[in-house]
């Protein structure tokens, strides 16, 4: 856990020093683990420290109770420096059940705190989650700081004055043990008791009985002298500016709201329910007082249709899905290719194919956003690298979509989705110009697909009087609009849309390099691999290896100087959360020699993982 001084030998709890810790919430999918986890995250955020987060959630919808496939967890790494991912081994544990334990156990470092719900070690609970021995019994924990509390007992004997059902008095258990946890690191209670009374402001038996076991069990831990010392995380050094936690999903939100104020263009969101896109919906839903329109359609292909009018109709159309989604909309996206109308696609990828880890994390749909279309039909394709930067890109995906007329798809993923982190809010000034001008009614012949220096033909708000013209998904006759089945002008309107999203390279800012210019070694990524790829360089720079590394956001065209980059390093390295998706990408492009570190498991790299490839390669 990074100690910089250890406790002296007392009775008393001394304050022991910690630059980071990571723990990990773990119970079942109705113990409220993403609760707690959200509000130790929000606390430890409100008293300055730097974090990272890695929600998990079951892929059942309810699966038994007490069985491995049950399990929910929620890791927090807060810290007193800047750090990049949610760590990657556990310094802490809560297990609310033997199912939590046994699925988590095996990221506990030798030595770390486990805190264990002993009323859940029943017979019945322990031969659900597999266990042929009760491992409170057995010696095996003993490799552990063991905090072992009876907190079923203790919670229910905390809200005992309270008409509260059985299951009512329960389901307050997260807060007994989100107590014991801020006691243990330090924490002010005050930002949950303030969450709890307004989240329950309308029912006061459960504010009641939620601060009452919150404060059980914060004050459990001091009475009972569990331990002898209790930790002390700083808070971070961070440059000066308003903050606030925000996830990926949250970021989306406010960057597609914010980008259609800047625009001046009411914003249409369109959606069908699929996880994980479907927290993006649920956050539209919350901005309506903000003008967005938000409609959830029968399918994927019904959804982006909606966007698609929206946009014909000269408003912002946006929808969000996930990777089967995508398959359903790609006959769709060409047509907003076809008929240069701006929209935007949000592809929130999980793993795959079907409907293989709808809760789990992958990269897997590189392939389909760049050219999972029947047909030419390039597009821009942007992907953020860490959750509060899914704000600054959706803006910028707006951004292109208006000035080019294109659509265009940004790709996040699960894990960028739900991590959350503090994000500095930017001040007004700091955001982009994005003014949007619409053709004006004018004498003369209209030409819908005469093109402007950017190549992107004029957007027509339907209704201009003079603005009449033809669109949809048949070849159009250049500047004109007719349709046309020439063949010259087929080729010539192929090449036009293409040399449009081409000519986008000319703007983009370039990439950036993080490390010495010439490293003999350098790593290349994209999206949420950018943690653990710079951490792991960090690391081996600091141990004097020679390697650099460079994350990708444009990836539909790329920057315009990524074969001069690639070019001044002898060795590449591509770690990707697929099987080599945008290794394949820059072999086809560069014709470069590389070696790939690839992960299909539904799950982040870890820093460890991308360090220990680094040294293979600059060892042989």
């Amino acid at each position: 856990m990074g100690s910089t001084k250890k406790p002296p030998a007392s009775s008393k709890p001394t304050i022991q020093e910690l630059d980071e810790v990571v723990i990990r919430f773990a119970g079942d999918s109705g113990d409220g683990m993403q609760l707690v986890g959200a509000q130790f995250t929000a606390t430890a955020a409100a008293v300055g420290n730097d974090i990272s987060t890695l929600p998990d959630f079951p892929a059942e919808i309810r699966a038994p109770a007490g069985t491995l496939a049950g399990v929910s967890g929620f890791q927090v790494r807060f810290s007193n420096h800047e750090i990049h991912t949610p760590g990657d081994v556990l310094n802490a544990l809560v297990a609310m059940n033997p199912a939590a334990l046994q699925a988590n156990v095996k990221d506990l470092e030798p030595g770390g705190i486990l805190v264990l719900n002993t009323d859940a070690f029943t017979t019945d609970e322990l031969d659900r989650a597999g266990y042929h021995a009760n491992p409170l019994l057995d010696g095996s924990l003993k490799r552990f700081r063991l905090v072992a509390i009876p907190m079923n007992k203790l919670n229910r004997d905390a809200v005992s004055q309270f008409k509260l059902s059985p299951r009512e008095a329960d389901r307050c258990r997260n807060f007994f043990a989100l107590g014991l946890v801020y006691w243990l690191f330090e924490r002010p209670l005050e930002p949950s008791l303030r969450w709890i009374r307004d989240r329950f402001s309308k029912n006061p038996a459960m504010v009641e009985a939620n601060t009452r076991t919150l404060m059980a069990g914060y004050q459990h831990c001091e009475s009972a002298k569990l331990m002898r010392v209790h930790y002390r995380v700083a808070k971070a050094e961070i440059p000066a500016g308003r903050y606030r936690k925000i996830t990926g999903t949250e970021a989306l939100a406010l960057g597609l709201v914010t980008a259609g104020r800047l625009s001046g263009l009411p914003l249409v969101f369109a959606c069908h329910p699929m996880t994980p896109a479907s927290d993006v919906m649920q956050q539209m839903v919350e901005m309506k007082r903000h003008g967005v329109r938000m409609i959830q359609a029968e399918d994927e292909l019904a959804a982006l249709s909606m966007a698609i009018g929206a946009s014909f109709g000269g408003t912002l159309g946006v929808t969000a899905t996930s990777g089967p989604g995508m398959s359903l909309m790609s006959e769709g996206i060409g047509l907003a290719v076809m008929s240069e109308l701006p929209c935007v696609v949000i592809n929130i990828q999980r793993g795959g194919p079907s409907t293989g880890l709808p809760t789990r994390s992958e990269q897997a749909d590189l392939f389909q956003a760049l050219v999972g279309r029947h047909g030419e039909a390039p597009l821009p394709v942007l992907a953020p690298a860490h959750p509060s930067e899914c704000f600054a890109l959706a803006l910028e995906a707006v951004r292109l979509a208006t000035r080019y007329m294109t659509p265009v798809i940004l790709l996040s993923d699960v894990y960028l989705a739900n991590g959350a982190e503090p994000w500095k809010i930017p001040e007004v000034g700091e955001l982009p110009d994005m003014e949007v001008v619409f053709a004006a009614s004018g004498k003369g012949v209209f030409l819908p697909y005469r093109r402007d220096e950017h190549l992107a033909r004029p957007w027509a708000a339907p209704g201009t009087p003079g603005l009449e013209h033809r669109i949809g998904g048949l070849e159009t006759e250049r500047e004109t609009g007719h349709v046309s089945y020439d063949a010259e002008n087929h080729e010539a309107m192929i090449r036009e849309r293409a040399d449009k999203i081409a000519r986008i390279a000319e703007e983009i800012p370039p990439l950036q390099v993080h490390g010495a210019d010439d490293a003999d070694l350098l790593v290349l990524g994209w999206g949420s691999t950018y943690g653990a790829i710079f951490s792991a360089v960090k690391r081996c720079q600091a141990q004097g290896l020679s390697v650099a590394c460079a994350h990708l956001r444009h990836l539909s065209p790329l920057p315009k100087n990524t074969g001069e980059i690639l070019a001044r390093h002898r060795r590449l390295l591509v770690p990707e959360l697929n099987s080599g998706q945008l290794a394949w990408l820059i072999r086809a492009v560069f014709v470069r020699d590389l070696e790939t570190l690839n992960k299909v498991q539904g799950k982040p790299f870890l820093i460890s993982e991308v360090e220990a490839k680094i040294h293979a390669m600059l060892r042989a």
